[in-house]
């Protein structure tokens, strides 16, 4: 349906920034129909597959090196960990709250709005508390010697 590109290609070699689809796709473990790749990092393949027609199957092989993969944190794991450890409901307005407070990076809200229309109030400390931990649990941020937290 749409597909978004860089207007010049990044450092790390990429050039594609968001794909929409008309149809439900899989990535990693779950059914999207869209990818955004500008917190993610991905491997891009570009394949050119043509029809012979005397050949009745082509075999294709790939091999993927598994050792420097890691999982992400995103928003969704946080709160299923929150929840699973804790029993705590966390809305990701929390969990930005957050991330805000320690300075971690975050990418850029579509549907980011300049002035809320009013005024929400602030994350509790026990759901704090808890969504610091998951972010150290998934290597986002560390205890450092201080005993203050710091982005890894």
């Amino acid at each position: 349906e749409q597909v978004d590109i860089y207007e010049q290609e990044q450092p790390d070699g990429r050039f594609l920034k968001h794909i929409k689809f008309r149809f439900p796709v899989y990535f990693g473990d779950r059914e999207t129909q869209e990818l955004c790749w500008d917190n993610e990092s991905t491997v891009e393949t570009v394949a050119l597959l043509t029809r012979k027609k005397d050949v009745e199957r082509i075999d294709i092989e790939m091999t993927v090196d598994r050792e420097d993969v890691t999982e992400k944190a995103t928003y969704q794991k946080i709160k299923e960990y929150v929840k699973e450890k804790y029993g705590l409901n966390v809305h990701t307005k929390y969990i930005a709250e957050v991330k805000r407070k320690h300075g971690l990076p975050m990418h850029e809200a579509p549907n980011k709005v300049d002035v809320p229309k009013k005024e929400y109030p602030r994350c509790p400390e026990v759901k704090v508390t808890a969504i610091e931990e998951a972010l150290k649990y998934f290597g986002v941020m560390e205890q450092s010697e201080n005993g203050r937290n710091k982005y890894i």
